[in-house]
């Protein structure tokens, strides 16, 4: 008599084993090797392995085992398409980090990157957007730091949950130096740039002028300058800084430094 007569089989073995998604290994598709924490995008194929190649140009071959990668933190098994080519010669992004093509992003990790105002999170993103997109990493800002301690607190970093914090004028003596001495947490990354503000560390070759003006003190940098330069309100002085960077040549290496930094920080395998 057959089985289905009497109900379930109870040599099955119980429920079905779930299956592990495949996914088509197509050039862009960004997996992580869940051994070895490294994260890239597809490029290519050699010697029957799987090409990636993260947002600084390194590549790694992988097997294509069953269950073998990580896509946005779940199993999946890559599945070779028809006719897949060697490694691509890869495109450079703003940041000068190799760019991903036909980018799917990542799952936004709980690690954050905190910059102090809105000018700072627009040009981190207009230079370092598609790196971010990439690892997952979501840019918010503070408005100023002043009860950066609090925040801190308030957010509960630890293992897997970092913060990294960019910090304008972070010069010794400075008042933005005394607050960031405060702060005693192994998950908690400052960094920062000498400049009065975000907009000085844009060359000002860029922005076609010789230097940036000499504000005096008690007058707020941003309106000075744009008073000396005939730039009308800080609204429109913004416009013309923004629309004049490209990428990370035209800014102070610095700031460049500084950001590469974090996104390193928060990014760590072993930490994510």
């Amino acid at each position: 008599m057959r089985s289905h007569d009497y109900g379930r089989d109870i040599l099955s073995g119980g429920r079905a084993r779930k299956q592990t998604p495949e996914v088509l290994a197509e050039p862009g598709v960004v997996v992580e090797d869940p051994a070895s924490g490294f994260c890239g995008a597809v490029v290519g194929f050699e010697y029957g392995n799987v090409v990636l190649e993260d947002r600084r140009g390194g590549r790694r071959l992988f097997p294509l085992n069953p269950a073998g990668f990580l896509l946005d933190g779940a199993p999946v098994t890559l599945i070779r398409p028809p006719a897949a080519t060697a490694p691509s010669t890869p495109k450079v992004s703003a940041s000068g980090s190799v760019k991903v093509q036909g980018l799917r992003a990542r799952t936004a990790r709980e690690s954050r990157i905190w910059v102090e105002g809105i000018h700072d999170a627009e040009l981190v993103e207009l230079v370092w957007g598609h790196d971010l997109r990439v690892e997952g990493v979501v840019v918010e800002p503070l408005d100023g730091i002043d009860h950066l301690a609090e925040r801190v607190a308030e957010f509960g970093t630890g293992p897997g949950r970092r913060l990294g914090v960019l910090v304008d004028h972070l010069v010794s003596g400075s008042k933005e130096s005394r607050v960031v001495d405060g702060l005693r947490d192994d998950n908690v990354l400052v960094t920062g740039h000498p400049y009065v503000d975000v907009w000085a560390a844009v060359k000002p070759s860029v922005v076609g002028i010789p230097a940036w003006p000499t504000v005096p003190r008690g007058i707020e940098w941003k309106v000075g300058v744009c008073d000396a330069l005939g730039w009308g309100e800080p609204a429109d002085g913004w416009r013309r800084v923004r629309a004049a960077v490209t990428g990370f040549r035209d800014l102070e290496p610095p700031l460049v430094g500084a950001v590469e930094r974090l996104i390193d920080f928060v990014t760590d395998p072993g930490e994510n």
